[in-house]
């Protein structure tokens, strides 16, 4: 099972939705970078179940510990372990599924392939497993924020059909975003988001959104031409993560109905340094960054596990009719953010420290 990303900063998360903990290795952290778990922790914080009414009930701090690779507050260039462990495991909700392949969950493909699975909580394939991922995205975000000064925002943009105005034009800070429970800096928008979200819960049911992320700072030339292009390194990281269903970069598919005239960029004078008039290409030409900010969505499906019951199958085909098991989000989105900016900032922090930009 593939459980490892990145190939300078190499990431391993480990661990399943109920088994004793969760967490993550990280390889190939530069020495004496300052790394305490202050760094850390705000972003688990921000991605931990129970935060609000909008998402799952489970009780988890999501205290992180690092377990190696720092030592007086530095790290030493070796790997650092980062643990997070479960304390709200209730595996006893999920007796009855042992037979039952959920409705749009990993729980046949998994069976199919490996010949077994955990059957509580969806194992690897739970939501659970991007613990690991967030700890060790804010270890790469500290690096790029020390060395490059890179600033990384994500945010809600979407609700099911509730869409919130541009602004990727802005300058948001997390502040901005995390002024509403459903993540969402339009105040207007928010609120008819956060009872979209409501009314899906009270039926029992479940909604999608869209995640929309800008990386400033990002200097000009990170990534490779061809197979290790920047944007499509962030969309491997992006549709690795659980529930996604789609990502476009810059005008994504908007872009292919406009003429070349109105989608290129115009190169302009910025102080001295080459930039473009407007950014349709969402920061990168070529499969190289351009210098300008990084601009990316991200569509989460609507969670699978809903209080409705279906009618679907056993493992042996034959009909049954499954009501829902364990705590879960009606909408993963608002806890998704941190999750994004976490393998937005391993991707760019992989693609700085290869050899020709360390």
């Amino acid at each position: 099972m593939s459980s490892s990303f990145g190939t300078i900063l190499r990431v391993t998360t480990f661990g399943e939705s109920h088994s004793g903990g969760v967490g993550a290795v990280v390889d190939g952290c530069p020495p004496r970078l300052p790394l305490t778990t202050a760094d850390i922790q705000p972003q688990l914080d921000r991605r931990r179940p129970g935060q609000s009414a909008l998402t799952t009930p489970r009780a988890e701090a999501d205290t992180v510990s690092i377990l190696s690779g720092v030592e007086n507050g530095l790290t030493l260039g070796t790997p650092i372990a980062l643990l997070v462990m479960n304390r709200d495991m209730q595996p006893g909700d999920y007796a009855g599924l042992a037979n039952i392949p959920r409705p749009s969950h990993a729980d046949f493909t998994y069976q199919v392939k490996y010949g077994i699975r955990a059957a509580s909580g969806g194992g690897r394939a739970s939501a659970r497993e991007t613990v690991g991922r967030v700890a060790a995205g804010a270890v790469a975000e500290k690096i790029l924020r020390v060395r490059w000064n890179v600033d990384i925002v994500a945010w809600v943009s979407a609700v099911g059909a509730v869409d919130a105005p541009d602004l990727t034009g802005r300058v948001l800070s997390r502040a901005d975003v995390d002024q509403s429970a459903v993540r969402c800096p339009d105040a207007a928008a928010a609120q008819r988001m956060e009872a979209d979200i409501v009314a899906a819960r009270d039926a029992g049911d479940s909604v999608g959104g869209i995640v929309t992320c800008v990386c400033r700072n990002v200097p000009a030339g990170w990534g490779e031409p061809v197979f290790d292009k920047l944007e499509a390194l962030l969309a491997q990281a992006m549709l690795s993560l659980p529930a996604t269903k789609g990502f476009e970069i810059g005008s994504g598919f908007a872009g292919a109905r406009l003429r070349g005239s109105a989608h290129n960029d115009a190169f302009v004078n910025k102080g001295g340094r080459l930039g473009t008039a407007t950014n349709r290409s969402g920061g990168v030409q070529g499969g190289l960054s351009n210098g300008e900010p990084l601009v990316f969505r991200v569509a989460f499906k609507p969670p699978a596990t809903i209080r409705r019951p279906q009618p679907t199958v056993d493992f042996d085909g034959r009909p049954v009719t499954l009501a829902a098991a364990g705590r879960h989000d009606p909408c993963v989105v608002p806890r998704a953010v941190p999750v994004v900016e976490a393998m937005a900032a391993l991707v760019l922090a992989d693609a700085a420290l290869r050899p020709s930009f360390a």
